[in-house]
């Protein structure tokens, strides 16, 4: 015979153990008068009980378990920034030939207001800017992605990223990238239009790419100053990035 849950089975000697006690008031006092007033006074505050827990306490935790996984994403976030976002981002930065004016709007400093970031976000939500890759570029860029596969695949089976929709589509746009650049062969010997197609690739990873990375640092400045501030000494639009703090 199959056994009832535990949960059925704890409720069943909780009550149990309530008759229990109400039977010993009686044999004790002699006056269910009493032990009436007391249980319908009881049986009344059930609803203001679950009202308190359900809307209240449920809430309060609630907010507290959100917190904790927003916590834990961005801090898979920085950590991809670290090993891959910050690289690739140089990389394909070098493949910009309008890298300098690029450069000079994503100066990103410590005064930078949600409207400046709104406003860099505004230029790159799907393509970034025009590239021109060459086959020793693509070379490069195929060895560094192909080599951080494994880390790309566990952040992809990390389920605090689950919520963060815009974070998981930049992820999907770098992993179908590295897929496209190692079913390739030798990259000078591309026709122009799959060389077209890659290029689509990248400019799609550059816009996605730029923008994430303005999210991050914008939530670096509010929560973490000193994050924030390695992240301005090694911002990868500026060539003359130095970690070394000279003044």
């Amino acid at each position: 015979m199959r056994r009832l849950p535990w949960e059925i089975r704890f409720g069943v000697l909780l009550v149990g153990l309530s008759a229990a006690l109400y039977g010993v008031h009686y044999l004790i006092f002699s006056d269910p008068h009493h032990i009436f007033i007391y249980l319908l006074g009881d049986v009344a505050f059930v609803p203001v009980e679950v009202l308190l827990v359900t809307l209240v306490i449920h809430r309060v935790l609630e907010r507290h378990e959100r917190q904790a996984r927003l916590r834990k994403m961005h801090m898979a976030i920085g950590t991809f920034f670290s090993e891959i976002g910050n690289p690739l981002l140089r990389r394909l930065r070098d493949l910009d030939p309008e890298a300098d004016k690029l450069s000079h709007s994503l100066r990103i400093t410590e005064d930078w207001s949600a409207a400046d970031y709104h406003a860099a976000r505004a230029r790159f939500r799907e393509d970034g800017p025009p590239l021109a890759p060459e086959p020793r570029h693509l070379e490069d860029l195929r060895a560094f992605l192909v080599e951080r596969r494994a880390f790309l695949l566990a952040l992809l089976g990390n389920p605090n990223l689950l919520e963060h929709e815009t974070f998981t589509n930049l992820l999907w746009a770098v992993f179908h990238l590295a897929d496209e650049l190692a079913h390739r062969g030798a990259f000078a010997d591309l026709p122009q239009t799959d060389r077209e197609h890659l290029v689509g690739d990248l400019r799609r990873v550059y816009g996605r790419l730029i923008a994430q990375w303005l999210r991050h640092m914008e939530h670096l400045q509010a929560t973490y100053p000193y994050l924030f501030s390695l992240s301005l000494r090694t911002n990868p639009f500026n060539p003359q990035a130095n970690a070394v703090v000279t003044g």
